[in-house]
């Protein structure tokens, strides 16, 4: 990287390539760097002393090292030879002559393979690199001030020495200075080394010197600082600072003391033991769930009606101690098993244990079909039940009813056809005839009578009322005399006024008829109103018409006059309509009979729509409290999972209260669904007295109990795999707190580049192969995004308490003395009593040739803890 006008100077970046991965352009601007620094020799002559100490503590795993970088690395060979230790990757074969072009070539396949890694060199070409090898070098190892590993590696270094006193790590350069952060890494990790307590803040020589001199002898890192240059200088440089730190950030990562194999054998094989009791007891319990929803659903699916009034009170009866007494535990037992399912599933998954599989046809998913089964069997059972009662009650009744007048009809005709067979007039005198005819006509009245009462209960006697209209013929017409002609033209103009005015009118009232009896459907206070308005506009018109109505018959009431007065035949026909008086008084009365009808079906639709608007008043009146006060709860829950502090516990205890206190909310709901009903009933459609439908309600209300069931899922499985890997709550602490403030978009996840950041704040030691298999662990489906639960996943199974079938192994191979199989007598030296007993009940014996009599494979034991269970 060459500055304007300036010779090529030395850009250090002090950390492995292993935290690679972020392409990186290297065009330095010139304000970017402190000229006067460039140009200081001390800073340079520091510089080059770290960083040749930071090659040879590389070089010697390959069994050589470098004192001049300019001269030592000129020829190419000990730059690949460099680059190959650290990448753990072949480059291509090196050129062996001593030409100058040889030395070039190789120079440019170590340029070349920094570049395949994405790193983009600018304005560095082989002959650059062989004036100024510094700067290559210092590339090919770059990691930017600005990138999240350096982040990363200043949150490990502030994690790990948080609790020292007077250690305060801010940066990579005055956070130093004075040597006791230094002290506090390596006490954190080595305490039998170094006596923390005995430092002097103000001695910064001697504790430089003492951390240094400590982690060459003790943990093999070379001394690449010198403590002077850190002390005088105002500013250490930060890159050479920031080399030597990563060599502790490697020296001790993942170096976490693991508990002792037998501990480790003890609790593999306790979570097993309880694992299987689970099991069990699933499986108890689910067989006798099904067995009960089996035979209890046919008798809900039986609708055979029974003959009598008591054994269908008996049905009914039995109906209502089943959803008394019998039920209601079993829908316990159903909640309990798949709670215990849940519990189960997140056991075997935070132990690495596959997904627990039960005997076929007991899955949750066969449970919940089979319990769907049983409520559709039980839905209109009872319904069915109280029709069936009903229906023989009125049996019953009538049966009664019957017999009661069977009887008296019985009593009453016993003997009588008997006595109406005899003959007795035969012989009889004319006296006794006329008696006997006496007493037979008493009989056909009392006969006649109880006709009549026999009918009144058979069936209802519909009366028939018919008009009889006289007729009369034109001959009447035809013999009046001379003396009538005039009258009879008097009339025939009364006869066409008539039927001018009457016709209108008849079109009227049938108009009026029709509007009276017309249906009408609102939907509002104000449109029946609206019709309300109408009718009593026409009710004005009523007093008008019945003038004009009168006035009509008049006209007809004068013909019948003169009909009257001269002799004329009454029955007189108007040729100039068919509308007869009769007719209209006919139509005019149903007008009146209709408008008090039309008055009352209008109120009644007028307090049906007021009705409506009352429940459509106390549902909005509901529905606008209910709305926010789900939505509050649901942000308070959310912001309780955002912002959580304290303990599991602490959490769960809040939890809890936010979930008593939607339990006890839950009457409003039901209220609100009672008069939902109502109005759903009465066929009111729309709210304008609020945005709330019952549906918004119904799916808000639904998330909020599926959030807090979910948040409280969430806690309850943090606690469980902090107690079942024996993770502390500080570490759950430090990993929502990493998570947090690594999820930098505040989406709920990490995106890849922070995850790597987050990891190496936790002291993971990184490469790309060790990154991308820890991405196919959190990420399996690439989306790029790390959720909390794959971090906390991950990171309890890859803490020091990580569960597998290997440690399991090797755990059994320490306690066997590194031989492949292990003896009875071993185990029960080495475990306690029921561990041992479980083992070598379910151990099979080791099938290879150099084992002994009674000999066991842990190793084919160790991978079935891990199988498939045969529960």
């Amino acid at each position: 990287a060459v500055l304007p006008g300036r010779r090529a100077r030395a850009l250090p970046c002090f950390v492995d390539m292993e935290y690679n991965g972020y392409e990186q352009e290297y065009m330095l601007q010139e304000d970017e760097w402190d000229r006067d620094l460039l140009l200081d020799p001390a800073w340079e002559k520091q510089q080059r002393k770290t960083f040749t100490a930071w090659c040879n503590s590389h070089l010697r795993k390959a069994g050589t090292q470098i004192d001049n970088i300019e001269e030592d690395f000129r020829n190419g060979l000990k730059l690949m030879l460099l680059l190959e230790v650290i990448s753990g990757e072949r480059l291509p074969k090196p050129d062996r002559g001593k030409m100058r072009f040889h030395k070039i070539a190789n120079v440019n396949k170590a340029l070349e393979y920094i570049t395949s890694k994405g790193v983009k060199l600018v304005s560095i070409g082989a002959e650059g690199v062989n004036m100024h090898l510094t700067d290559m070098l210092l590339i090919s190892s770059h990691i930017s001030s600005e990138t999240s590993a350096k982040e990363g590696l200043l949150l490990w270094c502030q994690r790990k020495t948080a609790p020292y006193r007077n250690v305060n790590v801010q940066n990579f350069h005055c956070s130093w200075k004075d040597g006791l952060a230094f002290c506090a890494l390596i006490h954190r990790h080595r305490p039998d080394l170094i006596d923390y307590s005995k430092l002097n803040k103000d001695d910064p020589l001697g504790n430089l010197n003492l951390a240094l001199e400590i982690a060459e002898k003790h943990l093999d890192i070379p001394k690449m600082l010198d403590p002077e240059d850190i002390v005088n200088t105002p500013k250490p440089d930060e890159r050479a600072i920031m080399t030597y730190v990563s060599c502790f950030y490697h020296a001790f990562a993942g170096a976490e003391q693991a508990e002792t194999a037998a501990n480790r054998i003890c609790k593999v094989l306790g979570v097993n033991q309880e694992n299987e009791k689970l099991m069990e007891d699933y499986e108890k319990l689910a067989s006798e769930l099904l067995e009960w929803i089996c035979r209890t659903t046919p008798w809900l699916e039986n609708r055979t009606p029974e003959t009598t009034m008591a054994a269908m009170r008996k049905k009914l009866e039995d109906y209502r101690d089943y959803r008394r007494m019998h039920k209601p535990p079993k829908v316990q037992e159903k909640c309990q098993l798949e709670i215990s399912f849940n519990t189960l599933q997140t056991k075997l998954r935070i132990s690495n244990r596959p997904a627990f599989m039960p005997s076929e046809g007991k899955m949750v998913s066969d449970i919940t079909g089979a319990w769907q089964g049983l409520e559709q069997a039980e839905k209109g059972y009872e319904e069915w039940l109280l029709t069936e009662i009903r229906r023989l009650e009125r049996v019953e009744h009538l049966a009664e009813k019957f017999r009661q007048k069977a009887s008296t009809h019985e009593a009453w005709a016993k003997g009588k056809d008997e006595l109406l067979m005899l003959k007795d007039y035969e012989a009889a005198s004319l006296a006794e005839v006329r008696a006997l005819l006496r007493k037979h006509e008493a009989f056909e009245s009392d006969l006649a009578a109880h006709q009549d009462r026999v009918e009144q209960i058979a069936a209802i006697a519909q009366e028939l009322k018919y008009d009889q209209h006289s007729s009369s013929t034109y001959n009447q017409l035809n013999q009046c005399t001379s003396r009538t002609e005039k009258l009879l033209e008097t009339i025939d103009q009364l006869f066409l006024e008539f039927g001018k005015r009457s016709a209108p009118f008849n079109n009227w009232m049938e108009g009026a008829m029709e509007d009276l009896q017309d249906m009408f459907i609102v939907h509002s206070v104000e449109e029946i109103q609206n019709l309300i308005s109408a009718h009593e506009q026409f009710k004005a018109t009523l007093p008008e018409a019945d003038n004009e109505r009168q006035a009509i018959l008049s006209i007809y009431n004068e013909v019948q006059k003169i009909a009257q007065s001269y002799g004329i035949s009454p029955n007189l026909t108007n040729i100039y309509c068919t509308i007869t008086p009769a007719e209209l008084s006919a139509k005019w009365d149903k007008v009146h009979r209709l408008v008090p009808q039309r008055d009352s079906a209008l109120q009644e639709e007028l307090t049906r729509q007021q009705v409506n608007e009352r429940l459509r008043r106390q549902f909005a009146a509901q529905a606008n409290l209910i709305g926010p006060w789900i939505q509050t709860r649901m942000e308070e829950i959310l912001h309780s999972s955002a912002d959580a502090g304290g303990t599991l516990e602490d959490q769960m205890n809040q939890l809890k209260q936010y979930e008593s206190m939607i339990i006890n909310y839950k009457p409003n709901i039901d209220k609100m669904e009672g008069d939902h009903q109502l109005i759903q009933e009465s066929l009111v459609f729309d709210n304008k007295h609020t945005n709330y439908t019952m549906e918004h309600i119904r799916v808000g209300w639904e998330l909020l109990l599926t959030t807090v069931a979910r948040t409280i899922n969430e806690i309850e499985t943090q606690i469980l795999t902090r107690d079942a890997k024996g993770i502390s709550q500080q570490q759950l602490n430090d990993f929502r707190s990493s998570f947090s403030h690594f999820d930098r978009k505040k989406k709920g996840g990490m995106e890849t580049d922070d995850f790597r950041a987050c990891l190496i704040s936790m002291g993971y030691d990184l490469g790309e192969a060790e990154f991308a298999r820890i991405m196919s662990l959190v990420d399996p489906n690439g989306v790029g995004l790390v959720t909390f639960q794959s971090f906390v996943d991950f990171m309890t199974r890859e803490t020091t308490e990580t569960d597998t079938a290997e440690q399991v192994v090797a755990s059994f191979r320490i306690l066997a003395g590194d031989k492949p199989y292990i003896l009875i007598e071993e185990l029960r030296r080495e475990l306690p009593p029921e561990q041992a007993e479980y083992c070598i009940s379910r151990m099979p014996l080791y099938p290879g040739p150099d084992g002994v009599p009674g000999a066991l494979d842990y190793s084919a034991f160790s991978s079935a803890l891990y199988g498939e269970s045969d529960l």
